[in-house]
């Protein structure tokens, strides 16, 4: 009979272990299908809700950076965030290949072609361009593997989500950004030249469909005047020579619309060595760099858009998991679509919203979440500004 109860109790015990476990799976997935584009903040606990399905997944995730060139993010900021949220979702570091390809198309599609071959079952990329893209897709899809586009869309590629800020509100932000500055600063009959980034780049025309969408009903009706819309470019070089040709054609312009932080620096050097003061020239920017930061700081630049890429790198990293243990991402992550105009398809995605910084709100955005070191911003001619907008001592 002692022996009886000993087996009775232990089978009750086993029982009671394994109903445990099973509550804690079944609360784990319900927590997992809770997650949504808003769930992510900069403490990264959200992932921890991520770790059921990170331990049924299989094989590795590649994650496909493009340059260091056209922006520092990479290695500042989407290397190491992209390596916490996986961190934080019990994927283990010998399952994570993080490559960049610095600016070469033929070395990123050999990376993807190596992290396959070392078993990755998903691919992260953020294309150099489309074309580069869409063979690194073509690659993949031809051995079972998924792929996300990460941050600028691959036009014509196979993926099969796209994740990234809201590009054409973005551009919004930057359209909206100039009308409050000219205000603001009392521009007299706005002239203003209209840049862009590089072709290549659809974010870049997704950026200025967002401001035109803005500015293009003040062009109509007579209250601003478009100075041109020069070709675009990233380069910051031919940014500037592109402005000196445009502002010696149109000597009456006294705006100008770029579309991130390093051309508007571009611009702005240009304008220093004319003896433009401050507050008389608006431009605007993206990337809320230190420099241009410290523009926006002294009034050479209206603002710049703020994009918080922890929010980028953990949607990233939690639709990753779900594709790699073959499961669908719940409706609330996946929350809109974005069309590739050449491949003829809407796209599944995550849009997140990024911000307009200015003097105003700039403690409690790029500084309270630790994006800028504020010994660097509020060096040299930023110091008395930084003590201005309430930032360090």
């Amino acid at each position: 009979m002692k022996n009886i109860r000993r087996s009775t109790c232990g089978t009750a015990a086993r029982l009671a272990g394994t109903s445990v476990l099973a509550l804690g799976l079944i609360a784990g997935a319900a927590q997992a299908q809770n997650i949504t584009a808003d769930s992510f903040g900069a403490d990264f606990s959200a992932m921890s809700q991520l770790k059921d399905i990170a331990s049924k997944g299989k094989g590795k995730v590649g994650v496909l950076l493009p340059d260091t060139a056209s922006s520092a993010r990479y290695t500042s900021f989407d290397e190491p965030y992209l390596k916490k949220a996986f961190e934080a979702a019990g994927l283990s570091s010998d399952d994570l290949i993080i490559t960049n390809a610095q600016g070469s198309e033929a070395d990123q599609l050999t990376q993807a072609q190596t992290d396959i071959s070392q078993g990755a079952t998903v691919l992260l990329i953020d294309p150099i361009s489309s074309g580069g893209g869409a063979a690194v897709e073509k690659y993949a899809k031809e051995h079972g593997v998924a792929v996300i586009d990460y941050d600028r869309i691959t036009l014509g590629g196979s993926r099969d989500y796209y994740i990234s800020f809201d590009n054409e509100y973005v551009g919004e932000l930057i359209g909206k950004g100039m009308e409050q500055c000219l205000s603001d600063w009392n521009i007299e009959k706005p002239n203003i030249l209209v840049m862009a980034g590089s072709p290549d780049d659809n974010n870049a025309t997704l950026f200025k469909q967002g401001y035109m969408k803005v500015l293009q009903p003040k062009f109509d009706d007579g209250s601003y005047t478009n100075a041109g819309e020069p070709a675009g470019t990233w380069d910051p070089s031919v940014a500037r020579t592109t402005f000196e040709q445009q502002f010696t054609a149109h000597q009456d312009m006294n705006a100008v619309v770029t579309p991130n932080d390093d051309n508007a620096n571009a611009v702005i050097s240009y304008l220093k060595t004319l003896n433009v003061p401050a507050k008389a020239f608006p431009t605007t920017g993206q990337d809320a760099t230190v420099t241009g930061l410290q523009n926006v700081l002294t009034g050479y630049q209206c603002g710049t858009v703020y994009k918080p890429i922890y929010l980028e790198a953990q949607a990233a990293a939690a639709l990753a998991l779900y594709m790699r243990a073959g499961e669908n991402p719940p409706d609330g992550l996946v929350n809109g679509k974005v069309n590739d105009s050449q491949g003829g398809m809407d796209v599944p995605s995550i849009l997140l919203k990024p911000i307009w910084v200015t003097p105003e709100n700039m403690a409690d955005t790029v500084v309270k979440d630790g994006f800028v070191d504020t010994s660097k911003l509020c060096a040299g001619d930023a110091a008395d500004a930084c003590k201005s907008a309430g930032i360090g001592n």
